[in-house]
């Protein structure tokens, strides 16, 4: 129960690392804000909070499109007024298309740019008062090794995760000794439905230069994300850890 009583948001959390860590979490004792973008994902994110309360927890789904200013602050309103404060927040929410820089459209571009980045910009804005006036929190971003090797076809994708690593080590020198911490987490390539569009091929070429020699399950990564939120991470601040089988070395 290392998260006992903690309250926790973690966007994009209807499906893949997100739902994964938003069980675990409810499985060490947090209270959870389950995000999802749309309505296609409603059945989904409730059925993560069912999942949720079996386990003796709280849990509420809100809809909102981390990109957008207006739904970021009801998202945030809602979740401060069924629960009163926010401890955990992780940014997970993304979107991902792949093409060569001359085929990536401006729409894609700002779309990827948006989820990913102005996402976690406006979350952790949205939600820093609170903590600030607690003097504790914790904030968990989602990078990818992507951000430190980059990767033909997805450079919208890895310039946002690029930006992430930066926005995190910034808010990190910013909240100093607050009482909040800004971590990142960058996940190596995971089984999720965000793959699974991916040809085999492709996605065979990816296991065969991971060392460990396959593709991260969920379950590899979630770990990473209970830890930094945990006071066994109180002395991290600004870093990144990378679960990622080998993929990249930090």
């Amino acid at each position: 129960m290392k998260l006992a009583e903690r309250v926790a948001l973690v966007t994009g959390s209807s499906s893949g690392i997100g739902r994964g860590v938003a069980l675990a979490f409810a499985r060490e004792g947090a209270d959870v804000i389950v995000n999802h973008p749309s309505p296609a994902e409603a059945d989904a994110a409730a059925g993560l909070v069912a999942e949720i309360e079996t386990l003796g927890r709280r849990a509420l789904a809100c809809q909102a499109d981390v990109s957008d200013e207006a739904a970021v602050a009801a998202m945030v309103q809602s979740a401060l007024e069924q629960f009163g404060r926010v401890d955990i927040l992780v940014n997970n929410a993304g979107v991902a298309a792949s093409a060569p820089v001359q085929d990536i459209t401006v729409d894609d571009w700002d779309r990827v740019l948006g989820v990913h980045l102005r996402g976690t910009f406006l979350v952790t804005r949205a939600l820093l008062p609170q903590m600030l006036a607690r003097g504790s929190g914790r904030i968990i971003n989602t990078a990818s090794q992507l951000a430190y090797k980059g990767a033909p076809g997805f450079a919208h994708y890895t310039a946002a995760k690029g930006a992430i690593l930066s926005f995190t080590r910034t808010l990190a020198l910013e909240l100093g000794s607050s009482g909040i911490t800004a971590n990142c987490v960058a996940p190596g390539a995971t089984r999720t439905p965000m793959l699974e569009d991916v040809p085999d091929e492709v996605l065979e070429a990816i296991r065969a230069g991971i060392p460990l020699g396959r593709l991260a399950d969920v379950a590899d990564i979630v770990p990473s994300y209970v830890f930094l939120a945990s006071e066994d991470a109180r002395h991290y601040q600004g870093q990144c850890i990378s679960p990622n089988g080998g993929d990249v070395f930090l």
